[in-house]
Order: C-alpha cells, then sequence, then structure tokens
C-alpha cells in the first residue's frame, strides 16, 4: 500500500486531539502538531520511492459511483510531497507565529485538518473521493479566515470564499454525476482511458465545461477574484498554506483530468482564453498594489491564471510544474513578507527612477526573441521538435525576461544593455527548455502529450503570443505616458480591481455579513 495514503488519517487523528484543547498555550501540542507534520512528509517521500521505484499504485474499496480510491503516481506523488512539505514549514512557523494566541490549540487544528483535506485530494482516484477532497479543503480554509470572527473583513473574506468556492464544489459534484453517467464508472483512469479512446458522449463533453467552470472558482480567475485577494486577514500561515494545494487545485483538477479536457476542444480553447485574460489582467493588477502581501495576492491570480492557459494549449507537464515552483515560492514569499519589506526598506534611496527609451525596450525585445529562436532550434536538434503551443509558452516567458531586463538597466550603456539582456535571455530559455524535458520525462506515461495544433489552436497561439507581447511592450513603456489623464485613470481603476469586489460584496450583503463563531 503506497505509504502516502497514511498521511491524512495521522494529520486528522492529531488534529482532533488539537480541537479538543483549543485555548491558549495547549501544552505540548504546538510540538505535537509539527510532528505530525513531519511525520506526514516522511510518509509522502516514502511515497514518492516506492513510485519511482515500483510504479503506479491504487488503493480502492467499495463499488458504484461512491467508490472509495487513492492513487499513487508520478502527479499525486509528486503534488502529496509538495503540500506536505509546505505543509510541515507552515505549521512549523505556526508554532511561534501563534503562540499565545486565545484560540492557539484550535488553530493548529484546523491547520492539520486542512492539510489532511488536501492531501486527500491531490492522491484522488475516484470522483467521489475528488469532490469530498475540494469540500473538506474549503470547509477547512473558512474556518482559518474566520480565525478572528470579529473582525468584518475576515467575516467578509470569508463569505466570498465560501460563495466561490462552494459553487466550484457544486459544479465539481454535478460533472462527476455526468460522467458517471456518461462512462458508468467513478473511478478517474477508466474515465481518462475511455475518454482517449473515443469521442465523447454529450454528457461527459458537458462535465468538460463543468469542470472549467470549478477550476475557474477555485483558482479565483476573473472575475471571480475577489475571495483570494482579502485572505491577509487570516494570519499569515493560513496564506502560505493557501499555496500548499488549494488555490493550486482547480489547476491541479485540469491535470488530473488531462485526458478527459483534451478530447473537448471547445473546453481547451475556454481554458486558453479565460486564464490568459486573468493572468494578464492580474499581473497588470498587481503593478499597482502598494501593499506587499496584496500585490503578491495578485501574483498569485496571474500566476492562476497562467496556470490554466498552459492547461488549455495541453501543456499538462509543465502545468504540473508550474504548481510545484509556484507553491515553494509563494509560501515562501508571504512567510518572509515581513523580512522582505524591512529589507527593500533599508536599501532605498530617494531619487529619480530611471526609465527606458523606447528604442533601449525594442532593442531588448527583439534580442531576447532572436536568442531565444536560436536555442529552441538547438534544442530542437537535442531532444527533438517541441509543439507549437511549448514554443509559444517560451516565448511569453522571453517577453517577460526581456521587460524586466529593460527596466531593471534602463540607466546602463547601449553596450551593456545588449551584453545582460542576451546572457539574461539565454538563461531563461536554457531554463525553460530545460525544465520542460524534466517535466516531460517525470510525466512520461502518465500525462499526454499537448494535441496536434488545428487550426482553432494555431489562431489561439497567435492571439495569446501577440496579447502578452503587446502587454508587456505597454508594460515598459507606460512610464513615457503614465501622467496622461487618461493613463492616471486607468491606474485608479486598475488598481481596484476593475471594482469587481464592489460587485461580489453587493452579492453577499457588503460589509453586513454574518459574524461566524
Amino acid at each position: 500500500m503506497p505509504p502516502a495514503v497514511f498521511a491524512p488519517p495521522v494529520l486528522i487523528l492529531v488534529a482532533l486531539v488539537a480541537l479538543a484543547f483549543p485555548g491558549r498555550r495547549p501544552g505540548a501540542l504546538p510540538r505535537l502538531a509539527e510532528a505530525a507534520a513531519a511525520l506526514s512528509l516522511a510518509l509522502a517521500v516514502a511515497g514518492a520511492v516506492r513510485t519511482a521505484t515500483a510504479g503506479p499504485a491504487t488503493v480502492a474499496f467499495g463499488s458504484g459511483p461512491f467508490l472509495i480510491a487513492l492513487r499513487a503516481d508520478a502527479l499525486s506523488a509528486s503534488m502529496a510531497l509538495l503540500v506536505a512539505f509546505v505543509g510541515w514549514v507552515v505549521v512549523r512557523y505556526a508554532r511561534r507565529h501563534l503562540d499565545g494566541e486565545v484560540r492557539e490549540g484550535a488553530f493548529h487544528g484546523l491547520m492539520l485538518a486542512t492539510l489532511a483535506a488536501v492531501l486527500l485530494l491531490v492522491q484522488a482516484a475516484s470522483l467521489a473521493v475528488l469532490a469530498a477532497g475540494f469540500a473538506a479543503a474549503g470547509l477547512g480554509l473558512r474556518r482559518l479566515l474566520l480565525f478572528y470572527p470579529e473582525r468584518a473583513a475576515a467575516r467578509r473574506a470569508a463569505a466570498k470564499f465560501t460563495l466561490v468556492w462552494g459553487a466550484g464544489t457544486l459544479l465539481l459534484s454535478a460533472a462527476a454525476a455526468l460522467l458517471w453517467a456518461a462512462f458508468g464508472t467513478a473511478s478517474l483512469a477508466a474515465i481518462a482511458a475511455a475518454a482517449a479512446a473515443a469521442p465523447l458522449p454529450p454528457s461527459a463533453t458537458a462535465a468538460t465545461g463543468l469542470l472549467v467552470a470549478a477550476a475557474l472558482c477555485m483558482t479565483a480567475a476573473f472575475p471571480l477574484n475577489g475571495w483570494l485577494t482579502e485572505v491577509m486577514e487570516a494570519p499569515t500561515p493560513v496564506s502560505a498554506l493557501l499555496h500548499a494545494g488549494i488555490v493550486n487545485a482547480g489547476g491541479f483538477l485540469m491535470v488530473r483530468q488531462a485526458e478527459l479536457m483534451q478530447a473537448s476542444q471547445w473546453a481547451m480553447a475556454a481554458l486558453v482564453m479565460l486564464g490568459g485574460f486573468t493572468a494578464l489582467f492580474g499581473a497588470l493588477v498587481m503593478l499597482t498594489q502598494s501593499a506587499a502581501k496584496t500585490a503578491l495576492a495578485w501574483s498569485t491570480v496571474a500566476q492562476m491564471g497562467f496556470l490554466l492557459l498552459q492547461c488549455g494549449l495541453g501543456l499538462w507537464a509543465l502545468a504540473a510544474l508550474h504548481i510545484v515552483a509556484h507553491s515553494l515560492y509563494k509560501a515562501h514569499a508571504f512567510l518572509s513578507a515581513g523580512g522582505a519589506v524591512a529589507a527593500v526598506r533599508a536599501q532605498a534611496r530617494p531619487g529619480p527612477v530611471a526609465v527606458p527609451g523606447g528604442a533601449a525596450v525594442l532593442r531588448a525585445f527583439a534580442i531576447a526573441l532572436l536568442l531565444y529562436a536560436a536555442v529552441a532550434t538547438g534544442a530542437t536538434a537535442v531532444v527533438g521538435p517541441k509543439s507549437p503551443q511549448a514554443l509559444a509558452l517560451g516565448a511569453i516567458l522571453i517577453f517577460g525576461v526581456a521587460y524586466l531586463v529593460a527596466q531593471g538597466l534602463a540607466d546602463a550603456a547601449p553596450a551593456a544593455l545588449t551584453r545582460r539582456t542576451t546572457a539574461a535571455s539565454a538563461g531563461a530559455a536554457l531554463a525553460y527548455f530545460g525544465f520542460h524535458a524534466l517535466a516531460g520525462h517525470v510525466a512520461a506515461g502518465s500525462l499526454p502529450e499537448a494535441p496536434l495544433a488545428g487550426a482553432l489552436e494555431w489562431a489561439l497561439i497567435v492571439l495569446v503570443v501577440a496579447s502578452f507581447g503587446a502587454v508587456a511592450l505597454a508594460q515598459a513603456l507606460f512610464p513615457h505616458w503614465a501622467h496622461h489623464p487618461a493613463a492616471a485613470g486607468l491606474r485608479v481603476h486598475l488598481a481596484n480591481g476593475l471594482y469587481l469586489n464592489a460587485a461580489l460584496d453587493r452579492l453577499i450583503g457588503g460589509w453586513r455579513t454574518a459574524r461566524a463563531g
């Protein structure tokens, strides 16, 4: 039996003990909570080693629509290892961060219970376990968001999260019912095999649409991003735990159902369009934020949109790698945000900021793209041809590199700009193709390859590359027209997230959200 399947029961057992002593300084419970998280990490490591050496394994009980099944394969083992590692770090951090809080014991219990739900979710091998994992993770995070129930903002954030996550869970449950009706099985592996072998029946096609909608809810995609940007009302460990697998859950859902989603051309197109727009929207709003943690939250909105875009392009291995990388760096960013702000303040220097001219920006972009084309040609010769989707995604990443280099080297001499842009672009391109090859090797046999690009796929690829390129150029040149009244007004609207939060506030009753204990 895969060792990682024992991690959720261990965490639940210790969580129940902690919840039985919810008060301040509950003896050895914080150390016990950390020990339970460390044990879950050890089980996840053992599970990953077992999967790498012995191959996939499934544990199943019962039958019919309520089949209880857990699976250890490359994807679930990687995700379980990621969740357990970040969870252990967060629980260890919370021992000091929450020391002396009135409800310290309850916090540790809720953290462990939520961590157990996410570990259950990422190892799910049946529709029932998948839906139950999503529902339990949502319930646990809601209670953590209400750790300070006397704060009106915390109640509002919890209400928004409950509304959006609850809608996503209902959509997932409806999709599960349609998939059971279409294929007569609740096994995710059996559904994937059937979807890859034949055209989807109408009920399964409808299920893919519901799954896309559920993923949009759970990744805080546009226009449902309001709940994610307000979770700062909860303690800092909650924001970090959120990135251990909760906000990534929608992307994981798409990757776990990769064969099914890839069988629906229009579901893939919806992921590209909605994910790409969310990525651009979140990135633009992030640049207007003055608070560090709020900017990090908007960065997550952008990253989740980019994750959905990767799924829509059929780059499933890269999407899984994105989940791992984003979880690690963003959890670290939240836990170290205070120290980072202090360091920036200590190094801040007054005075004007250098702004790159139009010629320098165009030169940086041209050099970056030419170098990317050269590296892509070399990588294709060495490791084989890459899909147009993968090449397009690499071009988008190079746009980001060129923009950052142009901004950072605005006051450098042209020769220095050229040299450093070349080095940064080459490094980014080599890293992209290197990690792409690594992710493909790890996921070989467990995730499908990107689909062949037809007319619709090519149109979406061109649209995505053109959109991201135009936005990157506009961001680089923004300082030159930032003082125009129209630009100033646009900045105000973006800083407020185009007022989507205000609309959601009205939907849930604004500040009159009922107090929850």
